[in-house]
């Protein structure tokens, strides 16, 4: 079974990444559920280190783009160039043609650039010069940004941010695993050593089970209450949308497979839903800061079904 696969993923990234099971755990879970990851957290912190780490540890193929305030939209997709040999215009795909993509330090970029990630995130194909190409599967973009205080940052469009399943922060790691850090080896050599646990086929038969995995009448009610709540609430100026409901449901079905469920239960919603729901909730000026605890609060107050 490919979920034996994901056990062993998890253990490697945890030697990898130190400290961050939960975290480790969601962002499989969003490339089990056939979702696009965002890291949010200052730089330092290891969000790189975990993009590359699960590219090997699933046996994907893996591309970085740094992004900057002067990067163009065909340095992301590629572009034509003459080809003297053959006399003609050749397209020489960008970095956007591989199975595993970080998109690091996205919101560096100008807006222009920026959107010429949505159409390869929403519909894993890309158009240039009028034709239209497609990528890889499985295709996983895994972005990573600064917090939008710091210098030099252009904020994602909500359009852009509803592509992403997942929004996540590492933090800092526990003094033990710190210190575990500091006395150990280089994270980056160690990824050198990284074996798949996962071939790409069987992360395409885990997507579909996880498509499959059994949602009841009364769960569907649950999340529709959770959803309504976020609509409801009068700290949030909007709620999630029918994306984002959808969303909530795919990422409660992966994390039900992860942990060998037949069907959804309340517990694997409660677990992805800050993670589902943060980025695309708006908080009223006077709650900005403190979504998580509106979140926490509205999964506290809603009823199960």
């Amino acid at each position: 079974m490919p979920v034996e696969g994901v056990e062993r993923a998890i253990e490697q990234l945890n030697q990898i990444i130190l400290g961050k099971d939960r975290a480790v755990r969601l962002s499989l879970c969003c490339l089990v559920a056939g979702g696009h990851l965002l890291i949010e957290d200052i730089p330092g912190v290891g969000k790189t280190t975990l993009a590359h780490a699960i590219a090997c540890s699933l046996g994907l193929s893996y591309q970085r783009i740094q992004f900057t305030s002067d990067l163009l939209p065909a340095d992301i997709l590629g572009a034509s160039v003459f080809d003297r040999e053959r006399g003609d215009l050749v397209f020489r795909p960008g970095p956007i043609f591989a199975q595993t993509v970080l998109a690091d330090e996205v919101n560096r970029a100008t807006p222009k650039t920026q959107s010429a990630l949505l159409e390869a995130m929403e519909e894993h194909q890309v158009t240039t010069e009028t034709t239209t190409r497609p990528l890889p599967e499985p295709f996983f973009v895994i972005a990573t940004q600064n917090p939008q205080q710091q210098v030099g940052t252009f904020p994602l469009p909500e359009s852009q941010l509803d592509r992403f399943l997942m929004r996540l922060s590492l933090g800092y790691p526990d003094p033990e695993a710190e210190r575990e850090l500091l006395m150990g080896r280089d994270r980056r050599s160690m990824l050198a050593e990284l074996e798949p646990a996962l071939r790409p086929d069987d992360l395409s038969a885990l997507r579909v089970h996880a498509r499959n995995t059994h949602v009841s009448a009364a769960l569907m009610d649950y999340i529709q209450a959770l959803v309504l709540a976020t609509r409801e609430a009068t700290q949030l100026e909007s709620g999630l949308s029918p994306r984002g409901a959808l969303a909530l449901r795919r990422a409660a079905q992966a994390w039900a497979l992860m942990h060998r469920r037949k069907g959804v239960e309340p517990e694997d919603v409660q677990a992805v839903f800050p993670a589902v729901a943060t980025h695309r909730l708006t908080p009223l000026p006077e709650f900005r800061g403190r979504l998580d605890e509106v979140v926490t609060h509205l999964l506290r107050e809603t009823p199960v079904s």
